[in-house]
């Protein structure tokens, strides 16, 4: 039998199953035609994939017969299980697939990339985006936050389903895009959140936005062309008081010298020793737009983004900060946390507590976009 023809069974009996459970994560069959593809394990050595009635095809669709639960490696090009060898595989299920115990909805694809697996979840949008939810915020949030974060993430998904239509993958599973632990964050409040925003996306001129966020502004958003170079009408810095009510809008960091001298050779900026950190020019948002390296070499200016994603973008959590050097340590104290450009999360939780609707929200933070229905575009 053809694979496509066993995706189709699978499809109506996972429909049928669903719909007479009445689980809280059931879809109207409409929105069953948008699918998204997602890096869930890149570069590993070793996967293993567990679950009831599972179903494996190879590049060719044909079926493959496995043990489950099976474990899978890679030699020359190919995904090996036992004496079977694919360049592709293909895993469905009747219920979820498990892959290294963590529970995933749709299909799991694994191919042999550079020497490496690559592991890629497929499933419907609609269903990717309730474990989005928790996988970002927090399904305790007030529930116009949480549609909030459903319209961003559809929003952010759909435009890089399009940037990347010819990739092997649509999005990263990580803060690289936006994050996605599996089903196993799926609950009764993100689902409502998804459900209650179905197909809805922002877009600007008739084009769905690039809809980027970030944890928490520390007191005012980004301008777009500040930390890509690009300038986008719908990507202006505004003011965010609200992030401040936030304990994530402050941050302070002691970090030794030599590890940030590590960190920075490690990306590849060619300096001598790091004696001294100091603050260079501010861009016109008020963050740091240059970093004063004081080293063995002389002075080297460099980008203050640039200088945050090489020490670290979870360690120097925004470009927001003033820094010295005491003895052998930098000083870091800082507000927000991310790049600071579009919708900042906290300040949308607290919009939200104090009253605002999640359209109310989404235009505050990106002016003159429109909320739009995908089946309109």
């Amino acid at each position: 039998m053809k694979y496509t023809h066993l995706l189709l069974f699978i499809i109506c009996f996972l429909l049928t199953a669903s719909i007479s459970s009445g689980t809280a994560f059931a879809f109207e069959p409409s929105l069953y035609g948008e699918k998204i593809r997602v890096a869930i394990l890149k570069g590993v050595e070793n996967v293993t994939v567990d679950g009831a009635g599972l179903l494996a095809t190879n590049d060719s669709e044909q079926a493959v017969a496995l043990e489950f639960p099976a474990n899978f490696t890679n030699s020359r090009g190919k995904v090996i299980c036992g004496n079977s060898a694919s360049r592709v595989l293909r895993i469905a299920a009747f219920d979820l697939l498990k892959v290294n115990g963590k529970s995933y909805r749709g299909i799991i694809e694994l191919s042999a990339q550079s020497g490496k697996l690559l592991v890629v979840n497929e499933l419907l949008l609609e269903e990717y985006l309730i474990g989005v939810i928790n996988s970002e915020i927090s399904s305790t949030w007030p529930m116009e936050a949480i549609k909030t974060q459903a319209v961003i993430a559809r929003t952010y998904a759909v435009a890089k389903k399009k940037e990347r239509a010819r990739a092997l993958y649509h999005l990263e599973s990580t803060t690289m895009d936006q994050a996605y632990f599996g089903s196993d964050q799926e609950d009764n409040r993100a689902s409502r959140g998804v459900n209650e925003t179905e197909g809805e996306v922002l877009t600007y001129d008739g084009k769905v936005i690039q809809a980027f966020y970030h944890a928490n502004s520390g007191g005012r958003t980004e301008s777009s062309e500040n930390v890509w170079g690009l300038a986008l009408p719908y990507l202006r810095g505004v003011e965010c008081q609200y992030g401040l009510t936030s304990s994530t809008s402050s941050w302070e960091l002691n970090i030794p010298l030599s590890r940030v001298e590590s960190a920075l050779r490690t990306a590849g900026q060619k300096i001598g020793d790091l004696f001294d950190i100091k603050e260079g020019t501010l861009n016109n948002r008020g963050r740091l737009k240059t970093i004063i390296l004081v080293t063995s070499r002389g002075n080297v200016t460099m980008p203050a983004t640039k200088f945050r994603m090489a020490v670290g973008s979870t360690v120097v959590k925004s470009t927001n900060f003033n820094v010295h050097v005491e003895g052998q340590t930098a000083i870091f104290n800082g507000m927000g946390y991310g790049h600071g450009v579009g919708l900042c999360q906290y300040g949308s939780k607290q919009r939200a507590l104090d009253g605002f609707n999640y359209k109310e929200i989404l235009s505050y933070y990106y002016p003159g976009t429109r909320l739009t229905k995908l089946s309109e575009l």
